[in-house]
């Protein structure tokens, strides 16, 4: 039977935690401010020690171990964020830990719940046999199993984030939250609801795993489908049953978004704020930058809860974020095979200042005559506009020219 918690129990657990857990920042950001319409404030989750907001719920459930519980270890089945939290908690305080992670985690935090000094098996294609095989560790070895979402000492510890931001922005209006299982919209909005109801609580998905948006639709939590998706941290198929309840009662609204609105939100962060969000962190400004929600003119929090995020992921991620923009570009343009005409090309090129960083012809494909070749260009630009000045002037020079996406 699902457990609901209260605002009390959220309380508890802040003086429980916050001895050991930093008080994130929550700056105003005015571009952000400015592109979405709404007054931005950024809580800056990613800034934990191990990176996230998952340390809160780890923390709070780790200190409600009774003495016999603790000396018999704990164990976790996580894709990186909550495995980090219990590692580094329950070591710090002598207790054993044992996390199984899927095969696919990002090395970057099957290393760092190493280094925080739990015993980590990798197990599995995905989080659902990780768990499965966390269970049955946990069985065998009669420890205690600390849930990623789906536990109310867990929902209770990350809801302490929300009084955190009921004292930092006092004229808040609005939350926007990422949601996975549901365990940190379900403390936050418990929080927030029970002292100030009149805030409007979002929650945000990614489209391919909307398992709590299922869930409402439905009534009760329902396993949908895997998918891959970037925001590994929220990619779960189906919501708490302890979460579930919490998250009907006190959500105004759940929106999604998809991997390039992530993406996008990934690059904003880092380009414009200077902050390293991982995927599951940046959903909540990818909805206000798509304007999906039903915000208008608010003062509102959004949670970046994470910044764990894979470095060659996140050189894909600009990459693909620059192509987008338009700031980086590869056009296929058909020359004449002779001196000179690639010489003709770049000075065009070079006139509109755009930057070549890379080039591949080819004789043999793509429809090529005889005596004509083909050259893929890959340019550095400032944007949009300049990429259009620059493919009048091809087209204005004669030039048989296709963008390659």
């Amino acid at each position: 039977m699902a457990t609901m918690i209260t605002l009390a129990d959220i309380q508890a657990a802040r003086e429980r935690i916050q001895s050991s857990v930093y008080l994130s920042p929550c700056p105003h950001s005015v571009m952000l401010s400015s592109l979405t319409g709404q007054e931005i404030y950024l809580k800056l989750e990613n800034l934990q020690m191990t990176g996230s907001f998952k340390e809160r719920g780890a923390l709070n459930r780790i200190a409600l171990l009774t003495p016999e519980e603790a000396s018999r270890g704990v164990v976790a089945a996580s894709a990186g964020n909550h495995a980090q939290g219990v590692s580094y908690h329950a070591t710090a305080r002598g207790i054993r830990a044992i996390i199984v992670m899927p095969l696919p985690t990002p090395l970057v935090k099957v290393t760092a719940t190493r280094q925080f000094g739990a015993e980590v098996i990798l197990h599995g294609a995905n989080y659902d046999e990780a768990y499965a095989e966390a269970r049955r560790l946990c069985s065998e070895a009669n420890m205690t199993f600390i849930h990623a979402f789906d536990d109310p000492a867990v929902m209770a510890g990350q809801g302490t984030i929300g009084l955190e931001l009921l004292e930092q922005i006092p004229q808040l209006e609005a939350v926007v939250v990422p949601i996975g299982g549901g365990g940190l919209i379900g403390g936050i909005a418990c929080a927030v609801k029970e002292t100030r109801p009149d805030i409007r609580v979002i929650g945000v998905q990614t489209s391919r795993l909307p398992s709590m948006a299922t869930a409402l639709r439905e009534g009760h939590p329902t396993t949908i489908d895997a998918a891959t998706t970037i925001a590994d941290g929220i990619a779960v198929r189906r919501a708490g049953d302890h979460t579930f309840p919490v998250v009907e009662k006190y959500v105004d609204e759940i929106v999604t978004v998809d991997e390039d609105e992530i993406s996008s939100a990934i690059l904003m962060l880092l380009e414009r704020e200077k902050t390293l969000a991982e995927g599951a962190g940046a959903t909540a400004l990818a909805a206000l930058l798509q304007h999906r929600t039903s915000l208008k003119s608010k003062h509102t929090a959004v949670l970046v809860c994470g910044g764990n995020i894979d470095v060659t992921l996140l050189a894909r991620i600009i990459e693909r974020g620059l192509v987008q923009d338009g700031r980086l570009i590869m056009l296929r343009i058909h020359l004449l095979d002779k001196p000179g005409a690639l010489a003709d090309l770049t000075r065009l090129i070079a006139k509109h200042r755009a930057n070549i960083v890379n080039t591949l012809y080819n004789r043999a494909y793509y429809g090529v005559n005889l005596g004509d070749t083909v050259i893929d260009i890959t340019m550095e630009t400032r944007g949009r506009l300049q990429v259009e000045e620059l493919l009048d002037a091809l087209t204005a020079e004669g030039y048989r020219h296709s963008r390659v996406l």
